[in-house]
């Protein structure tokens, strides 16, 4: 239960009182501690309407009391000892500016219940990119991990679900390498081929059948730059979009380059790709083995290349799950129901709904 008042106000019970929540069997040991709330930072901790804090009483199972800059936590030991890290965490990430919500209180609850060497601050707080509009960061462990990879090794594979922001991550790293001079352009490419289609049979020029599917990787570069700079950067070859195929019989040095939708790939595209790797570049290859579009059933260049390349120094795959889907939360729901459906596929388990509805007939 959360009670939360002002000084002077007399019909909020006092926090020394007993609750409903505090009632328990005899048998049970409450804990009760108390945090100081930082003025200047309490409102962006409790959230509007106190947002923040009822998410995580509902998340620890512990009773939170505000009464002018105290906290009173209380409950059973371990959801008053989890309660207290998290809000002390909290009060450290508003410090740094990071917006606190009742979706970030989720995963810095999720974060410290990994028991990890890192902390919801320094996962949450970790600065990838300034835009308009604020602060680029990683939303969740995986996601922090991802990013460190970047940062650790000259080629990358982001792989999971969409919504785990794999290519917007991965890009930001891009723009980030840019501005710090690190590199001397970012070169974005995409296979040409998406939901059974083939360039050849749709209308328009060249470039209007290609725009369509390189138009995500514009949007994200016009969300983290000044969309006016943009074509000038393109013009003087500072910033490439461009398909795959360009690639081909390139040698590409000191850029920082961005495969996207790589389960579009073929074995022979991939090695491609990959062989175009340059002195002073880095390369990061996001994609989804679930969303396999390629035609007559050919093999994606994504789900061989880690049997071939695992182990080989400097090179990282990140796996990115539905805990790292930044969405609506149904999506990650969406995303293991796919995930157990195609493993029962893949173990030649009936479906239950057509096991149920056989055991009927027979009835």
């Amino acid at each position: 239960m959360i009670h939360v008042s002002t000084p002077g106000n007399d019909a909020v019970p006092d926090p020394g009182a007993p609750t409903d929540g505090d009632r328990r069997d005899p048998g049970d040991t409450p804990a009760r501690t108390a945090v100081q709330l930082d003025p200047d930072l309490a409102m962006a901790v409790l959230g509007a309407a106190d947002a923040n804090l009822r998410a995580l009483e509902d998340l620890l199972a512990a009773d939170l009391h505000v009464r002018g800059g105290t906290m009173t936590i209380s409950g059973e030991p371990p959801d008053v000892d989890r309660a207290s890290r998290v809000v002390s965490d909290l009060l450290r990430q508003a410090r740094r500016g990071v917006e606190i919500t009742p979706a970030s209180v989720r995963r810095s609850v999720e974060i410290l219940a990994d028991s990890g060497p890192l902390t919801p601050e320094e996962v949450l707080g970790t600065d990838v990119l300034s835009r308009r509009g604020g602060m680029i960061r990683p939303k969740t462990l995986g996601q922090k991990r991802y990013v460190d990879a970047i940062d650790d090794h000259t080629i990358v594979f982001g792989l999971g679900p969409a919504g785990t922001g794999k290519t917007y991550l991965a890009m930001a790293k891009a723009v980030a390498a840019l501005r710090a001079k690190e590199v001397s352009r970012i070169i974005l490419t995409r296979p040409a081929v998406e939901a059974g289609e083939r360039l050849g049979y749709l209308p328009g020029t060249l470039h209007e059948k290609i725009d369509p599917y390189l138009r995500p990787l514009y949007d994200s570069l016009h969300d983290m730059m000044d969309p006016e700079a943009i074509p000038k950067l393109m013009a003087a070859g500072v910033i490439e979009v461009a398909p795959l195929a360009y690639m081909r019989g390139r040698t590409l040095n000191d850029s920082f380059i961005i495969l996207d939708e790589a389960q579009n790939t073929t074995p022979e595209q991939m090695k491609m790709f990959l062989t175009r790797l340059g002195f002073g570049s880095k390369i990061v290859v996001t994609g989804d083995i679930t969303q396999i579009d390629l035609p007559g059933g050919q093999r994606s260049g994504l789900k061989v290349v880690r049997d071939i390349l695992s182990g080989v120094d400097d090179i990282h795959f990140s796996e990115l799950t539905s805990r790292d889907v930044i969405r609506h939360a149904l999506v990650g729901r969406i995303v293991d129901a796919y995930a157990k459906h195609e493993a029962r596929l893949e173990r030649g388990d009936r479906p239950t709904t057509g096991h149920r509805n056989r055991e009927q007939r027979r009835r």
